[in-house]
This record gives structure tokens, C-alpha cells and sequence, in this order.
């Protein structure tokens, strides 16, 4: 697990090496001086600009040895003409078990986290995926939950949520209702703020990696009570994790403005369909503040289209002329078939998940190219995969955008997908210091992959 205070039990990347690997040569050895050694591979290290064919000696999990001389490990794998990464780090993901885990690995994850919506219940959340996990894991506090749960109207409804999320049942279908309470409709008395604060104290106390903050799924959150939450991260200095309101650069002003006058860590996500086709200018924004001082990152995914519940609250009223987009633009993932207006009104009181196709290839263009904007997936599974993103995100980075479009160099983007998501949790998790990196004395949290494949 990712938490403030302890090393987590790492998710030695050589089970990945290994299956990848397979049909090159592993001879094992013995009296050698590493567990593992990579042999000939181009290494690359965006932080220290590292890119050479040298070996990497690995041993009890950490790189023990970056050199071209001569090594010598119990397992000896040959990675000539291979590149050699640090493991890439997702800060948004909403599949949080070992099947939506195994999609993230062969994509080359080795940290996935679930920022952008949290986990109710973190403590024991995080105790029900111990020694079960395939990769580094981690989330943020709840918001959405928390403030339902000190709503007295909704007493009985949260207590039925907790008894089966207390007995393990944290599938990603039960997890998504966090982000389509009845709650999210009403808003907080003032009187009841200070008890969601506590609550979401606690769960910083717990292990939550900073405060998610979805509140363009929550139309009923009034801006004291957002507000107060920003000035209770930057008290004590844990990042906002926002999914902005609906309205765009407007929206991402107002996140930026909270932050800079709370002085609250703040991360931005999906900036891309956020900010649509005013991309350009959400992402000066962010570089401006960054200038200034301001602890603001955001991130993005490679593809135009996203997807969400089609019960929530991106599709209240209005939605088309927020968005852009018509019913043919919506599409059913049980069936694939673009909706029309009977299907979605149908679909939108049954609940179930939705892609929209709302972007333009260079909007994504932008982000991409853009110094700084980090790689998330912001990947889900329910009954079956509802977006590419959960499987393809961080190769098609590679392959699109690197190889074939040449918006990136590869430097660039290991950076955004390993150095950028790591110092990003920096402040909150030390130990992402040993991450994001190929460096002597870090985890060997390691990708290998085929450049030209």
C-alpha cells in the first residue's frame, strides 16, 4: 500500500519482467552479487536524464547498481533492445481490484490510485487489500461519502452502504454509488461542516492519500463548504483532488482560486474533458500558477472520448449545450449502440455506464505536448471493461503519441508517466521519493517494454 508512514510490500515489477520476458534467456546463478540483474537494456531515468545501455543490479527489491561492467545475479535477464523504466504510476484509477489490476500491469502499472472519487472506509479498505494486491495501491479520503454520512436523513441508506463495505465488499460497481448519492443533491448545513471535516480528518489519519473533491458530480455542495475543505488541506498541507464543476476554464479558475488563497496542494483531473476545446488556455492557467508558486499539477488521458455513470449528475439538464455533444455522441457499453433520445432516458433511469465522445484529436494534441501535464488513465471496470483507458492508456501514450504522431519524445513521456505522478504524492507519501525513477537506492519498481512495438 501507499501511505504516509511506512514503506509499502512492493510489487516486485519482476513478476512483470518475467512474464514479458519469458522467452529470453534466464539462467540462474549462484554466489551472485544481485538477486536480479537487466542486462543490456537502454535505461532511461527522467530525472537524472539518464538514457544509456548499462545494466541494473537489483537486490531486496531496491537498484543496488547501475553500471556498464560486468554483473551477476540469482535471475540474469537479457533486455538488449528493450527500454528500461522506471514502473509507470497512475493517480487515477476507479478499478481498484486484482482484475482491473491485472489490466494495469500488462499496461506497465505498477502504482494505481484511486484519487479522483476516494474509498469510503479507507482503513479497512486498505487492510482488505494487503498482501492481495498485485501492484502499489493507495486512495483518497471520500468526500461525497463522508458528508452523506453526517446527513441525518440518510442514516439508513449510509449505514447499509457501511455494513457492506465493513464485510468486503468493495467491488468497483458498490464503489461507484459514492459518486451518485441522493446526497450529492443537497447541500451541507453549516452546522454539520465541522463533522465532515472530522470525517475527513480521520480518514487522512487513516492512510487516505489527500481529499477527493468530485464536485462536478455533486451540484448540491455549496461553495463555503468546498471551500472550507481547501483551507483544511492547506492547513495541513495534503492535496485536493478535483474533478472541477461543470463549466470548464470558468470551473478551473474557481479550483485554482480556492488553492491560492487556502495555499492547498491541488491536483486537477482529466484536464482534457474538462476544459474541452479552451485546453490551451486551462493548462496556461495551471503553468502560471505553477510559476508563481502555487502547488497546482493536473493530468490527462489520451483519448477523446470519456465515460461515466449515465445516472449522474454530468447528464442533469442542460447537459448538451455544457458538453457539446448530441444523444449520437453518447454510447452504451452493454451493447456498444449510440443512443438516442427514447435509449438515453431509458438507460439514464436504469443507471449503467456511458462513453462520451466529446473531444477533438487536437485538444488531446495540446495536453500531450504540453511540459508537465501527467499521464492518468482514469480507468474503470464494472461488469466488463467500459473504456479502453483501463488497459491501453500508457501504451497508447507510447505508440500514438510517441511513436507514430511524434507529439512527444520518449524522455518526455516516461517523465509524465513515472517522475511527474510521483513528486506529485511527494508531499503527502515520502516514500514516492524511491519512486518514478531508475536510480541507485530506489524501488525497483521497473517497465520494460519493446519501443518499436
Amino acid at each position: 500500500m501507499i501511505d504516509k508512514t511506512s514503506m509499502p510490500l512492493l510489487c516486485f515489477v519482476l513478476l512483470v519482467v518475467v512474464e514479458i520476458l519469458s522467452p529470453r534467456s534466464m539462467v540462474a546463478q549462484s554466489n551472485s552479487d544481485f538477486d536480479v540483474v537487466l542486462k543490456g537494456g537502454r535505461v532511461i531515468d527522467p530525472e537524472t536524464n539518464l538514457d544509456e545501455i548499462v545494466n541494473v543490479g537489483i537486490k531486496n527489491g531496491r537498484i543496488a547498481a547501475i553500471s556498464s561492467g560486468q554483473m551477476s545475479g540469482i535471475e540474469n535477464i537479457d533486455v538488449a533492445g528493450l527500454v528500461v523504466s522506471p514502473g509507470f504510476i497512475d493517480l487515477h484509477v476507479h478499478g481498484i481490484t486484482n482484475k482491473e489490476q491485472m489490466y494495469q500491469v500488462h499496461d506497465g502499472v505498477t502504482t494505481a490510485l484511486e484519487l479522483e472519487a476516494g474509498v469510503p472506509f479507507i482503513a479497512p479498505w486498505l487492510r482488505s487489500r494487503e498482501s492481495k494486491a498485485l501492484i502499489n495501491y493507495g486512495a483518497s479520503a471520500c468526500w461525497p461519502f463522508i458528508r452523506a454520512e453526517v446527513m441525518t436523513t440518510l442514516q439508513d441508506q449510509v449505514g447499509d452502504l457501511k455494513s457492506q463495505f465493513k464485510a468486503g465488499g468493495w467491488t468497483q460497481a458498490d464503489l461507484s454509488s459514492r459518486l451518485n448519492l441522493p446526497s450529492n443533491y443537497m447541500s451541507l448545513s453549516a452546522e454539520k461542516i465541522p463533522d465532515m471535516l472530522a470525517g475527513l480528518r480521520l480518514a487522512l489519519e487513516e492512510g487516505a492519500l489527500g481529499i477527493a473533491i468530485p464536485s462536478g458530480y455533486l451540484p448540491g455542495a455549496r461553495r463555503q463548504e468546498v471551500y472550507k475543505i481547501y483551507e483544511m488541506a492547506g492547513d495541513l498541507e495534503v492535496p485536493v483532488i478535483s474533478h472541477v464543476r461543470e463549466g470548464g476554464t470558468i470551473a478551473i479558475q474557481q479550483a485554482i482560486s480556492n488553492a491560492a488563497i487556502t495555499g492547498a496542494p491541488l491536483h486537477i483531473v482529466h484536464i482534457n474533458s474538462m476544459a474541452l476545446d479552451e485546453i490551451g488556455l486551462a493548462i496556461e492557467m495551471v503553468n502560471k500558477a505553477q510559476q508563481r508558486g502555487f502547488d497546482i499539477t493536473t493530468e490527462m488521458y489520451p483519448y477523446t472520448a470519456g465515460s461515466t455513470g449515465i445516472e449522474s449528475a454530468v447528464f442533469d439538464e442542460g447537459w448538451q449545450e455544457r458538453l457539446g455533444i448530441g444523444y449520437q455522441d453518447l454510447q452504451w457499453v452493454a451493447t456498444g449502440e449510440r443512443l438516442t433520445e427514447t435509449s438515453f432516458k431509458k438507460y439514464r433511469q436504469e443507471g449503467g455506464t456511458v462513453i462520451l465522445h466529446l473531444m477533438k484529436p487536437e485538444w488531446i494534441e495540446t495536453g500531450m505536448a504540453t511540459e508537465g501535464t501527467i499521464i492518468a488513465s482514469d480507468g474503470m471496470t464494472y461488469a466488463k471493461l467500459a473504456h479502453p483507458r483501463t488497459a491501453g492508456t500508457f501504451s497508447r501514450v507510447l505508440g500514438k503519441y510517441v511513436r507514430e504522431d511524434r507529439v512527444l519524445d520518449l524522455i518526455e513521456a516516461i517523465e509524465k508517466m513515472t517522475l511527474l505522478p510521483a513528486k506529485r504524492m511527494e508531499i503527502v507519501a515520502p516514500m514516492m521519493r524511491f519512486k518514478g525513477r531508475i536510480q541507485v537506492g530506489t524501488d525497483a519498481d521497473i517497465t520494460i517494454f519493446d519501443p518499436e512495438t
